[in-house]
């Protein structure tokens, strides 16, 4: 699944930097998610980054772009062009 940000956003632009794949980005009126890059940090961190940062608690995982735990490790292989490496999810968790 992707993330999407609320309306409730205040434009503070920390989540922007925090996301390793660059899916987000300053839209109209609020920061936005694009979901196409949008692996909710898997096969980077164990935890959502942009969501464990905002001050406001804003992102929430978006039930138009529902993907499974695979699917999410696939679309991280394609954006960075690593396999993903099971161990180091795991590792990260400890």
């Amino acid at each position: 699944m992707a993330l999407f940000i609320t309306d409730q956003c205040i434009n503070c632009d920390v989540c922007e930097p925090e996301c390793p794949n660059d899916a987000i980005y300053q839209g109209e009126e609020i920061f936005e998610i694009e979901a196409s890059k949008c692996t909710e940090c898997v096969g980077h961190f164990k935890e959502q980054q942009c969501v464990v940062i905002c001050p406001v608690d804003c992102i929430f995982v978006d039930p138009g772009h529902t993907e499974t735990a695979q699917q999410l490790q696939e679309k991280y292989s394609v954006l960075t062009g690593n396999a993903f490496d099971p161990a180091l999810e795991k590792a990260e968790s400890i």
